[in-house]
């Protein structure tokens, strides 16, 4: 095999292929990546774990076409550092030379014949727009689960009802909802227009929505029926992935419908009132939010570790109320909202409490909402005696639910 192919284009294929490659492969085939030169000048980079392919096209001058198998994760680290020069690739029996202007590599190879076939695309059901879906993913797969042994709690539940797409995860400890709106194709994703529901593994799909949006262009959406597969392809680009079997918790009856309170606060200065108060919580265990008429108090920490407090100003309807959280979570569900205030409502201290994006006090409500999103009114939950209906309405689309820690007496 002997090919020559562009250098940014090449390092671009292989590190989108390497990064759905396992970090420990149990067996050393399944952690190379697999080249392929056709006669039709087409090179193609590949790799395939058995739960996870990626699959990638580049144009090349092909001199020999032929297959190759060599390392990944050597291989990416390799392209990553050339220099700005066209890549020669030459494999004469166990070994593939590697040429980019005065840099010269030789690698070993391994049996491209004891690598697996890579899945069959399944039928695309319709497309997403780039962008709306990595924030989706993004905002999502932050409250998703990293214990392999709850394989249910690992994943992010996609519901397909029509042209709307929710999107859930969860640890337990917190839960993000993202709801919007995608164009649906002729192979509609379940039978009779019903609506549908899959479990996707939350690092795949966010790897894949990160490495998908960089392509440009549309992301199309395919889901088998019975195969277990869920795909996704864009710009030269195509991932797939096997589903989780696994069922996950039914997440809508978790969310209050109503509150006896709510704030609307600014983000960034909440987030850095956080950090500086949680430098004193002992492993950063919690920080406790006191809310009153027009102020929140901040504090941490304790008269053995130190203690901390700041006040900051906000907008409160409800009665005076005092309610812990790990600062961790609080962090990532403020960061995750992508927007400049955040609306909190709260039931009691010991009940969850929903974080959602607002609009700033005097700015309007749900009609500022971006217009990716779809809907949402199911998510809000109604106020309850003494709140301000004042008070900027959260914007739809989105919510993260965090449970509180326990306040100690």
């Amino acid at each position: 095999m002997k090919f020559r192919v562009e250098r940014d284009a090449f390092a671009d294929a292989v590190a989108f292929v390497a990064r759905s490659l396992p970090s420990r492969a149990p067996v050393p085939v399944l952690g190379g990546v697999l080249l392929d030169a056709s006669d039709d000048g087409t090179l193609t980079v590949s790799g395939f774990d058995y739960e996870v392919s990626a699959r990638v096209e580049v144009p090349a001058m092909i001199g020999d076409g032929g297959r190759a198998l060599v390392s990944g994760r050597l291989l990416a680290d390799i392209t990553r550092s050339l220099p700005p020069h066209p890549v020669d690739l030459t494999v004469d029996g166990p070994r593939a030379s590697l040429t980019c202007g005065n840099a010269r590599f030789s690698l070993p190879t391994m049996s491209a014949e004891d690598y697996p076939q890579l899945p069959e695309m399944p039928p695309v059901v319709g497309e997403l727009a780039p962008d709306v879906f990595a924030r989706a993913v993004s905002q999502v797969a932050v409250a998703a689960g990293r214990d392999d042994t709850l394989p249910m709690l690992t994943g992010i539940r996609v519901e397909i009802d029509g042209s709307a797409l929710t999107m859930a995860a969860t640890d337990r400890f917190r839960l993000a909802v993202r709801e919007f709106t995608w164009e649906p194709g002729e192979n509609p994703a379940s039978a009779h227009g019903e609506p549908t529901a899959i479990l996707a593994p939350a690092r795949t799909l966010s790897e894949a929505a990160k490495t998908l949006t960089s392509a440009g262009g549309t992301i199309e959406l395919a889901l088998g029926r019975g195969d277990g597969l869920l795909g996704l392809s864009g710009g030269g680009r195509r991932s797939t992935t096997r589903l989780l079997d696994a069922e996950f918790p039914r997440y809508r009856q978790l969310l209050p419908k109503e509150h006896t309170s709510a704030a609307v606060i600014e983000i960034g200065p909440l987030v850095d009132a956080i950090k500086r108060v949680s430098l004193v919580a002992e492993r950063g265990t919690q920080v406790r939010l006191e809310f009153d008429e027009g102020s929140l108090r901040l504090t941490a920490g304790g008269d053995d570790e130190g203690s901390a407090e700041e006040q900051l100003p906000c907008s409160f309807a409800g009665e005076p109320l005092t309610i812990a959280f790990n600062p961790g979570y609080l962090l990532d569900g403020l960061g995750a909202l992508g927007a400049d205030h955040a609306h909190l409502s709260f039931t009691t201290p010991s009940r969850p409490a929903l974080l959602r994006p607002a609009s700033a006090p005097g700015e309007g409500g749900a009609d500022d909402a971006a217009e990716d999103t779809g809907g949402g009114g199911a998510t809000t939950p109604e106020p309850g005696p003494g709140t301000d209906a004042a008070l900027p309405e959260p914007r739809p689309g989105y919510l993260y639910l965090l449970m509180p820690v326990r306040l100690p007496g």
